[in-house]
């Protein structure tokens, strides 16, 4: 599994890391303007992310904003329903409408932090990520 974290949160970068990277390779983006870039960057080298943990608050790009726009770089590229990268929205965020909207952008999953494990794990078996 290669992973990228979208966070622009030191402690929550770090405890993100702690919980992916036993399962596969992960990488970090500080902000949402820097996601799209790696994300495009991978997808063009051939060597695309499985899994994109997303933060909604974040300076540049927000996570909606991120969400929407990989979404409209893989659909440009051919790339659509199961075949696109699994997007999980982190968040402190627990709003109907904030829920509402990360699923309506596309999202496969919305966890809230603190992120606890067996909740993380269980997406990404759902996910076909892990066996």
């Amino acid at each position: 599994m290669k992973a990228l974290i979208v966070e622009d949160e030191f402690t929550s970068r770090v405890v993100m890391h702690k919980l992916l990277s036993p399962y596969g390779e992960c990488h970090i983006a500080v902000n949402g303007r820097e996601a799209v870039e790696v994300f495009a960057q991978a997808l063009d080298e051939g060597e695309p992310y499985d899994l994109i943990c997303l933060d909604i608050r974040m300076p540049e790009m927000d996570g909606f904003e991120v969400l929407r726009e990989i979404r409209r770089i893989e659909e440009k590229k051919g790339i659509v329903g199961p075949h696109w990268v699994k997007i999980i929205m982190v968040t402190a965020v627990n709003e109907p409408r904030s829920i509402m909207q990360a699923f309506s952008s596309q999202c496969e999953a919305y966890l809230l932090k603190p992120i606890e494990r067996e909740k993380l794990l269980v997406h990404l078996r759902n996910f076909g990520l892990l066996s």
